[in-house]
């Protein structure tokens, strides 16, 4: 099965993925992070799957109702057809996965199938029945299912065989419990999948954007919903871990955190559509996953805010096709990346431009931050792409360095914060002056990925996003160029040669087009005014949607296929912000605004232009236009 043969279903505290053919192939309970019950996506049959089908051959089609996570999937044979309903209802206690069949037309044999395998597909449960609830249960972990049709025992599997004709319905309520507690009551399926389609149909109808690409967009901010955790408003990077960069490689991580690089197009994308409670909300996790010691920053936390994310193999699953090792957890969260700390900063100044009070104390611990980013600004650190090779000046670490400093200037200056500006405009100096002097080669007329080093790195992309330099900079046209020679392959952007950096990332083997680095060329693009080079690349990336509108974290230009973790949200997070951008700059809304702490002995004069936004933008919540500037309205 492909990835992108996958849909997904959730109820914002965990979610599965469900194949083309009816089958749930992932599923982790009770939470994202939780160990699976579900892993053939990582395995095989015997690694726990729950599959409803038609028993004879069969077509399928699928599609979402609209404005919502609620899967419908029809499948089509000699005898007739059925439509099979899958959903998550959002949740008030237990975990469910609700499956409600239909008979559209004629009668179909079905069969239903349900491998219930805990700790990632390792452990058999004890099944019983009590009062037509099948009950499977193996230390703390149970799973009960109710369904009108008589199920039985076969070979440590739960299966059933029936037919289903025209205008009836038959329901299948799989829920989650604690195994010291009995089973939870059934829910009537019908009345839930009702409540669950309100639900999300609700959440939409505060959405403000009213751009292009509307439908894409939608959906997008409908994924970011579903893999946000409701108790605390973090947003996972993906539902699963694993699923390879290589096919048949060992580029397999834990996506089931949230990291911090991206927190601030995160904030942006919320925002930029209305979703005012759930931007507020990730801003307060970001504050509380880091409080404490600044020293120990890290560039993940688990969806609690957890810090110890220790990452192990698990060796009883084979790997989504043969790609070995699968890992549970995530070595990166110990990592040192300078360019969190910038992320964080970046963030917050954000939401203040938004008009979002910081919460209590927050500036406090950016006073903090900013002192470990003036004393350790010149260390070498492991990079926004997490190598596991040496540490190293990269060059994206010190401009997201630079970043930190800056928005802390913008407080005081914009906000009336205090705290010794003179100071930082001096650090904020000597950081760019460094990375203008270290960072650039002459010789290849880029910045390089860090200092001294000849390779080219896709988040060079970010130098003028996050205003370190305007777009118009002659150094960054010829980055820009440079990357779109050398690391864009079938039109997409690959994050950095592979075959040129396997001392610096640590790791052997090939990745695919990392989708978001496309999204940021498209930016630029926009920025620099070529509108249609922008949409070329924007459209492109619509076409590598799989049918339900779902991106993974990377396209693979050898097999045309997705690839990565999936869905991901950074990949969907950045569909909606170049949407939004593209259409700013086709309204020629706004201009860029450069860095409030412009370098000295540059070559290039930096623009003091503010932007000018047009009240049409102000009402649909176009508060900027990329993530590193500030936005000034004229009044």
């Amino acid at each position: 099965m492909l990835i992108e043969d996958y849909a997904l279903i959730g109820d914002t505290h965990t979610a599965a993925l469900v194949s083309k053919d009816g089958s749930i192939d992932w599923l982790c309970l009770p939470r994202f992070d939780s160990a699976a019950c579900f892993a053939k996506l990582l395995g095989d049959d015997s690694n726990g799957y729950f599959k409803i089908a038609p028993k004879k051959t069969f077509k399928s089609s699928r599609k979402y109702i609209p404005n919502t996570m609620v899967l419908e999937t029809i499948f089509e044979t000699q005898d007739g057809r059925v439509k099979l309903t899958d959903f998550m209802p959002i949740r008030e206690d237990n975990a469910r996965i609700v499956r409600l069949l239909e008979g559209l037309d004629g009668e179909v044999e079905m069969e239903m199938t349900l491998v219930i395998r805990f700790d990632y597909g390792h452990v058999i449960p004890w099944v019983t029945n009590r009062n037509n609830v099948l009950d499977a249960v193996a230390g703390p972990d149970a799973l009960s299912l109710w369904t009108t049709v008589e199920t039985k025992g076969k070979n440590l599997t739960t299966v059933a065989e029936f037919k289903i004709e025209r205008g009836k319905t038959i329901p299948f309520v799989l829920s989650y419990h604690d195994s010291t507690v009995n089973p939870p009551r059934p829910i009537d399926a019908s009345y839930a999948c009702k409540e669950t389609v309100s639900w999300w149909d609700n959440w939409m109808s505060q959405c403000s954007y009213e751009g292009d690409y509307r439908e894409a967009v939608l959906r997008s901010l409908l994924v970011l919903k579903a893999l946000t955790y409701e108790p605390t408003g973090a947003i996972v990077a993906a539902p699963t871990t694993s699923l390879p960069e290589t096919l048949g490689g060992s580029r397999n991580w834990d996506y089931r955190y949230c990291w911090l690089r991206d927190a601030t197009l995160t904030l942006d994308s919320l925002m930029r559509a209305g979703f005012h409670f759930e931007a507020v909300a990730w801003r307060d996790w970001l504050v509380r996953a880091a409080a404490g010691d600044v020293s120990k920053l890290q560039i993940m936390y688990g969806i609690a805010g957890e810090r110890r994310l220790e990452e192990y193999e698990v060796p009883w699953l084979k790997g989504y096709e043969n790609s070995a090792p699968v890992r549970i957890g995530n070595a990166a969260s110990n990592q040192f990346q300078l360019d969190v700390y910038g992320e964080l900063m970046a963030t917050l100044h954000d939401a203040r431009t938004y008009g979002y009070q910081d919460p209590h104390a927050s500036w406090d611990l950016q006073i903090k931050l900013m002192e470990f980013v003036c004393n350790n600004w010149n260390q070498p650190d492991d990079g926004i792409w997490e190598v596991r090779g040496p540490r190293r000046h990269f060059v994206h670490s010190k401009v997201m360095a630079w970043v930190a400093v800056d928005r802390a200037i913008r407080a005081v200056n914009d906000y009336s914060y205090e705290g010794p500006v003179s100071h930082w405009k001096e650090v904020a100096n000597s950081i760019k002056n460094q990375v203008l002097k270290e960072g650039f080669n002459s010789e290849i007329n880029s910045f390089t990925q860090y200092y001294g080093s000849n390779n080219l790195d896709a988040s060079l992309l970010m130098i003028p996003i996050v205003g370190f330099l305007p777009p118009d900079d002659p150094r960054v046209i010829s980055t820009v160029n440079a990357i779109e020679k050398e690391l864009v392959q079938d039109n997409l952007v690959l994050r950095y040669r592979t075959d040129q950096a396997s001392e610096v990332d640590g790791l052997q083997g090939k990745e695919g087009a990392f989708l978001a680095c496309s999204y940021w060329l498209a930016d630029c693009y926009a920025m620099m005014g070529k509108v249609d080079k922008a949409l070329e690349i924007f459209e492109r990336l619509l076409k590598l949607t799989n049918d339900l509108g779902l991106l993974s974290e990377e396209y693979s230009t050898d097999h045309k296929r997705q690839v990565g973790n999936f869905p991901q949200a950074f990949s969907h997070i950045s569909l909606i912000n170049t949407a939004c951008n593209i259409k700013a700059a086709q309204d020629g809304s706004c201009l860029p605004q450069y860095s409030s702490v412009p370098a000295e002995k540059t070559n290039v004069e930096l623009s003091k232009k503010h932007f000018y936004i047009p009240d049409a933008l102000k009402k649909s919540n176009f508060r900027h236009w990329l993530y590193g500037h500030n936005p000034k309205v004229k009044k």
